[in-house]
């Protein structure tokens, strides 16, 4: 990068995880600021990559590729750096700002999310006492909705520190395409998508299949093998367990399928910061059922229905009069209408008036 220009470090440590929502995340914020930089002559962006994304952000681009075990000891690269920016509230790797004081910090806090799962009160108090030190580091903030906003400012010290909100940008899917070993309904189906753990919630959706004619399939990483295994009881002792198909992970191809072909999206999740397959899944224009915890509401808005509660009685109430009301209303426009709100372009030039405040 030139000497003259503004250098930033984008933290893609989170790479490491390639069927996350934070893989996505920071490859397509990455990929959207380095284009709009391209446009501008004011500052360049580097990638702190995993060694299996050396090459993610393109030929041309800097990618630093992590070696951990030396973090502490050397890394010349933060000598020229004018702003690293810390992609999530979890997060390990911050610069040493005594050896470094040139450098600005950006956090991007996604959520509190263990204050809204029913999480033990120490695991609570660990989650929000790690966030508040990556804070207490930090030179601004940017929240991921108005809804984690509001949590941060309410659990959290946030001094006079500025506080942003930044919406994340829709993923582009890739081209809906299964392969001879995925699993295609044989019936009209829901989908869900995401990890499959006790915060997601999938379980309050078996009452749905009480209905003989169509099919449950969730796909995400197999978070929680205990949770698993209560979903298919539950579903056994129902009678509807040849009727639900748990994935696990699904290449994008398939993702991109169960989206276009579904009956309707469901996403019943008791804790999100923003709710990223959402958002990709309004490209398809179909019927969205979310919980109506947390920043589900502020992403869905009145493209979506919500479910309340989480009774059997309410879940089927929802759903029929929902899929009703979004053949009757024509609402598929509108759910598209309301994805193309979610730009990576537009969220980009967000990011990077942010990044000019703290030059």
């Amino acid at each position: 990068m030139g000497s003259s220009k503004k250098k930033i470090i984008l933290d893609c440590d989170l790479m490491k995880y390639p069927h996350s929502g934070l893989y996505h995340y920071c490859l397509n914020l990455g990929t959207s600021v380095q284009s709009l930089l391209e446009q501008k002559d004011e500052a360049r962006i580097a990638f702190y990559v995993p060694p299996a994304e050396a090459r993610s952000f393109g030929p041309d681009s800097r990618h630093i590729v992590e070696k951990k075990s030396i973090w502490n000891f050397f890394n010349p690269f933060l000598r020229s750096c004018t702003i690293w920016h810390a992609p999530f509230q979890s997060g390990r790797i911050l610069p040493d700002k005594k050896k470094y004081p040139g450098i600005k910090i950006l956090l991007t806090i996604h959520d509190l999310n263990p204050l809204h799962e029913g999480k033990p009160p120490e695991e609570q108090r660990k989650s929000l006492a790690h966030t508040q030190s990556l804070i207490d580091k930090s030179d601004a903030l940017v929240c991921i909705s108005e809804f984690c906003k509001g949590d941060v400012l309410a659990n959290c010290k946030v001094g006079n520190k500025p506080v942003y909100v930044v919406h994340n940008g829709t993923h582009k899917v890739h081209t809906p395409q299964l392969t001879v070993n995925s699993y295609q309904p044989a019936r009209p189906f829901l989908f869900g998508m995401g990890y499959v753990n006790t915060k997601k919630n999938y379980h309050v959706l078996l009452p749905l299949l009480k209905n003989e004619g169509i099919e449950l399939v969730i796909a995400g990483r197999l978070d929680e093998p205990d949770y698993i295994e209560k979903i298919k009881q539950q579903a056994l002792k129902m009678g509807v367990s040849d009727r639900l198909h748990i994935l696990g992970p699904v290449t994008e191809g398939e993702k991109s399928w169960y989206f276009k072909n579904c009956l309707a999206f469901v996403h019943p999740s008791l804790a999100e910061g923003f709710g990223a397959p959402v958002v990709e899944v309004m490209q398809f224009g179909k019927p969205l059922f979310l919980s109506a915890r947390t920043s589900l509401p502020e992403i869905g808005g009145d493209a979506a229905f919500y479910f309340s509660s989480f009774n059997e009685e309410h879940i089927q109430q929802v759903f029929h009069d929902g899929m009703i009301i979004f053949e009757k209303e024509k609402i598929a426009d509108r759910v598209r209408k309301r994805g193309m709100e979610f730009d990576w372009e537009e969220k980009a030039k967000q990011y990077l008036e942010v990044y000019q405040s703290l030059y």
